[in-house]
C-alpha cells in the first residue's frame, strides 16, 4: 500500500545564498525562511576550494530575486526548512549533484522519494566523469 505523504509547497523569492547548502528565501507572505537543501551535502568550508565552488554555483543557479518553488520535506528544531528547491520545474538540488558540486546525503535521501533514482544516477555520472569535487577523488 502506498503511503500518502502531504506535499508542502512554498512559493518564494530568493533573498540570498548562505553557503553551498543553504538558501535564504522570502515566501509569498513576506516571511523570511532559511532553507537547507534536502537530500544532498555540499562541501564544508574545511575543503575551501570545493566549498567556494559549490557556493558560487548555487549563487549562479539562484540569483537574488529568483522565483522558486520549495518542496518542503521537514522542519528542523532550529526553525529551518529542509526542502528541494525548484526553478523552472528543475530541481536545483539535483543539478548540484549532476555537476559534482554536491553529493547525496544517504541519511535524508528518503525525503526525495520521487527523485531518489535521479539523484543516484546523477551522482554516479558525476563520479564517472570526475566532475567538481570528484576531480581529485579516488572514491
Amino acid at each position: 500500500m502506498m503511503e500518502l505523504l502531504q506535499l508542502i509547497l512554498v512559493l518564494g523569492t530568493v533573498v540570498g545564498v548562505a553557503d553551498g547548502n543553504t538558501v535564504l528565501v522570502k515566501d509569498n507572505a513576506g516571511q523570511a525562511i532559511t532553507v537547507k537543501l534536502a537530500c544532498i551535502n555540499s562541501p564544508k568550508a574545511t575543503s575551501q576550494a570545493s566549498a567556494l565552488a559549490a557556493t558560487q554555483r548555487l549563487k549562479q543557479l539562484l540569483p537574488s530575486k529568483s522565483r522558486v518553488v520549495i518542496r518542503s520535506t521537514e522542519q528542523l528544531n532550529n526553525g529551518r526548512t529542509v526542502g528541494e528547491v525548484f526553478v523552472d520545474n528543475r530541481s536545483v538540488n539535483l543539478r548540484l549533484v549532476e555537476e559534482g558540486n554536491a553529493v547525496i546525503d544517504q541519511e535524508t535521501l528518503y525525503n526525495c522519494y520521487e527523485t531518489k533514482t535521479q539523484f543516484l544516477i546523477a551522482e554516479a555520472n558525476a563520479k564517472n566523469k570526475r566532475l567538481g569535487l570528484w576531480q581529485q577523488s579516488n572514491r
